[in-house]
């Protein structure tokens, strides 16, 4: 990503403006909050649940122009860890949903994006990212393939407007060659995400369709509560769990039968964040950016067989390289002592050489232990291998360690049984 647009981390000021205590500056990753254009809490935006959110106690923050809740009446730690034992409630209603459809629209997005879209199944999705001609990486985002027609997008709010110019950009150079794709964007939905183990009895609770035989990334249009939903299995925690596209009009009704389950408990970018790290996940404009490729980033995985075939999309010709040839770098995991790492601390061999820097960390509610994710060089990426990282300036220790940090219990399909 550009130096213009990158995000900067504001967690200690914005922490201490929402009364935030010192110990819970250290559960949340210190690359938690962005400064991107704010304005005064006047020009911010809200979503519909605003007056939701703080009559239930939540601490409002700004994040990519939006005001949000940072937490509630639980700490960080108390909410992550809530999360992680039973379900919670965050309201990501400022992230960017889109549909495109005609029958081009998946020949239209498969050559802005790495993933095989054709190759999915009516009715699922998967993690994909948007590159640029150099393979560095636009946004990373979830599409689901609604049917051969219709692809549902969910892209970053601190991306939106970036997103939205590039794929208008493409869209009107693809009508002007004839191709049939529009693009819809919904403005008039709120989304919410449901996660935890607890997350499928409690959906269970308020629809009459069989969850059973609905699976990780599974995409369903059903009834909760009375109200036609867009549903996919999926979310940013490493839980099972479900993201709820909802008409606008309807999302605090829904919020509330939701909320009002004894297992569930609202929740806030902060265990959100501390959450995503915990799994492993990337957040874009830390661990992801317009100067690094997917290859480097651990997300060559997204990559469909079906398109190292012809490499047909932004930047394919530098990524089909990378695979041939390899990478300088990596993205990793750390565990370390000392105080959490945070973003851009300097990582080093214990002889002093530069080899890389941290990206992401926070200490884990967890696992009780600093944990963070970075870049370093390539020679340094095994999982065992004993660095340093700067915190401070202090010199602390650091080993590489295979991500996810914690199980990422999924509710996947099971594999069908060996002849």
């Amino acid at each position: 990503m550009s130096s213009s647009r990158r995000l900067l981390s504001l967690l200690p000021q914005l922490g201490r403006a929402a009364g935030l205590r010192a110990s819970e500056h250290a559960a949340a990753s210190g690359s938690l909050l962005f400064a991107r254009g704010f304005a005064d809490d006047a020009n911010l935006k809200r979503t519909v649940l605003y007056d939701f959110h703080v009559a239930n106690g939540g601490k409002m923050v700004p994040f990519a122009g939006w005001s949000m809740p940072i937490q509630y009446k639980d700490s960080i730690m108390e909410s992550t860890i809530h999360c992680r034992k039973n379900a919670s409630l965050f309201d990501v209603s400022h992230m960017c949903g889109l549909t495109l459809k005609g029958k081009d629209a998946i020949k239209f997005l498969e050559g802005l994006v790495v993933g095989d879209l054709a190759g999915l199944k009516a009715g699922s999705g998967s993690l994909s990212v948007f590159t640029n001609e150099q393979g560095g990486i636009i946004d990373d985002t979830v599409i689901t393939k609604v049917n051969d027609t219709e692809l549902y997008v969910v892209v970053n709010a601190g991306c939106r407007e970036k997103d939205l110019a590039h794929l208008g950009k493409h869209l009107e150079a693809a009508k002007s060659k004839g191709l049939d794709v529009s693009m819809t964007i919904h403005d008039d939905r709120s989304l919410l995400a449901l996660q935890g183990p607890a997350a499928a009895e409690v959906v269970a609770g308020l629809t009459s369709a069989d969850l059973s035989t609905f699976y990780f990334s599974d995409f369903r249009t059903i009834s909760l509560g009375g109200t036609p939903c867009w549903v996919t299995r999926t979310g940013y925690t490493g839980e099972d769990g479900f993201e709820i596209s909802v008409p606008s009009s309807s999302a605090l009704a829904l919020a509330e039968k939701l909320t009002a389950h004894p297992r569930v408990r609202l929740a806030g970018l902060g265990p959100r964040d501390s959450l995503r790290l915990e799994a492993g996940l990337c957040l874009y404009g830390n661990d992801l950016n317009e100067e690094l490729t997917p290859v480097e980033a651990g997300l060559a995985w997204t990559i469909g067989k079906r398109r190292r075939e012809a490499f047909d999309f932004l930047g394919g010709q530098v990524i089909k390289k990378q695979l041939a040839e390899g990478v300088s770098k990596r993205r990793v995991g750390f565990v370390s002592s000392g105080a959490p790492a945070r973003q851009h601390s300097v990582v080093s061999t214990p002889d002093g050489k530069v080899v890389g820097e941290i990206t992401s960390g926070a200490f884990s509610p967890c696992l009780k232990k600093n944990i963070a994710m970075g870049y370093v060089d390539k020679d340094f990426a095994k999982a065992g291998t004993a660095l340093k990282v700067e915190v401070r300036g202090k010199q602390n220790d650091a080993v590489v360690t295979k991500m996810p940090f914690v199980p990422t219990p999924y509710y996947k399909k099971p594999e069908p049984a060996k002849k």
